[in-house]
């Protein structure tokens, strides 16, 4: 089953530490910030600082706008995230401290409970056709907004021009091909 999560339906959502605003693009049904199962956002970092704690969650962040941020982890783990669509995963338990590299940043972020879910993302920037992997749940969102998902077998083609988020529920027909470019897909997988 595919859906369409229009972006009029996003909410603003505090962040945990207070420090700022992310937008929520989806959450598990009666899922909220303190319990869920997974979560999609997008937040704007305009200044370094730490990380909310999301101990029991593995979160996979992606950069989807600015000239980059440095993620350190524990002091002992580096991701450097330098271009659009570069992304990390790390445990959301992790003392997690952002340095902006030259200026505000924008960044897509997927958390799953870690007991519970196998998350990941993949990132792409050139024109692609790229056929989705089976998975429990599967998201697509595009930065340029013009996305076209299509199935043949199915005979089912959606446009992403209004820039939503499409969610496609229980994945196994394998024949589901996303054509566009500087696009985000996110895979959630029970353990």
């Amino acid at each position: 089953m595919i859906k369409i999560i229009p972006k009029q339906s996003f909410k603003n959502i505090p962040w945990k530490n207070g420090e700022g605003v992310t937008l929520e693009l989806a959450i598990n049904d009666d899922g909220h910030l303190a319990d869920f199962e997974w979560r999609l956002s997008i937040a704007k970092v305009d200044k370094d600082g730490e990380f909310s704690d999301f101990s029991g969650y593995t979160r996979n962040l992606v950069l989807i706008s600015g000239k980059g941020v440095i993620l350190s982890h524990n002091e002992n783990q580096i991701d450097r995230l330098n271009s659009q669509l570069d992304f990390s995963i790390f445990d959301g338990g992790n003392k997690t401290i952002a340095t902006l590299v030259s200026g505000p940043i924008t960044n897509f972020n997927l958390m799953t409970k870690t007991k519970n879910f196998v998350s990941s993302v993949e990132t792409f920037s050139g024109l692609q056709n790229v056929i989705l992997k089976n998975s429990l749940l599967c998201f697509i969102y595009g930065l340029d907004k013009e996305l076209e998902i299509i199935s043949k077998k199915a005979r089912i083609s959606q446009n992403m021009a209004d820039g939503g988020l499409m969610q496609i529920f229980n994945n196994k027909q394998s024949d589901l091909v996303v054509t566009g470019q500087n696009f985000i897909v996110a895979y959630i997988d029970r353990k």
